[in-house]
């Protein structure tokens, strides 16, 4: 059999507060805001990756809701899953991972992430089918720049 080309997958939980502010972290590996996640392990369903990188990356413990977008590196050869997530317990506080941990509105979030990380925050708060996505790890490949500034739950994002 021929070799396969190598994919690593993460996942990530967008976990919103009653303000519709976003649960995000600076990252201690390069310094960036993201939502929360990370690599999945082997043998770890979707679900329990998730609220492992959510709990460990901010102390807050989630339940998984729904899968909002799929996104691919296509310089690393990451496919990123993405779900929206509810708080169930804890308080939210910097680790060894996340030198920062931060609630974030819309407008917030367009303005400290790159293009490729906003996007799947902003997915996420859209009600509706899944999003596909690739990126090169900053930019968006194929989409629509503008769609940073589009709308969320019928509203224009400030």
């Amino acid at each position: 059999m021929a070799d396969l080309p190598k994919h690593s997958v993460s996942v990530s939980g967008i976990v919103t507060d009653a303000d519709n502010r976003v649960l995000v972290i600076r990252r201690a590996d390069n310094g960036r805001w993201e939502a929360p996640g990370g690599v999945l392990e082997l043998g770890e369903s979707l679900e329990d990756g998730v609220r492992r990188e959510v709990a460990e990356e901010t102390g807050i413990r989630v339940r998984v809701d729904r899968l909002t977008g799929a996104y691919k590196n296509l310089a690393g050869g990451i496919v990123a899953l993405v779900f929206r997530c509810t708080a169930q317990e804890g308080a939210a506080h910097p680790t060894d991972e996340a030198h920062e941990v931060r609630w974030m509105t819309p407008a917030e979030i367009r303005a400290a992430m790159v293009p490729a990380f906003a996007i799947r925050v902003l997915d996420a708060l859209e009600e509706g089918q899944p999003r596909v996505r690739s990126h090169d790890g900053i930019n968006l490949m194929d989409s629509d720049p503008g769609r940073l500034e589009s709308t969320t739950q019928g509203k224009k994002l400030p």
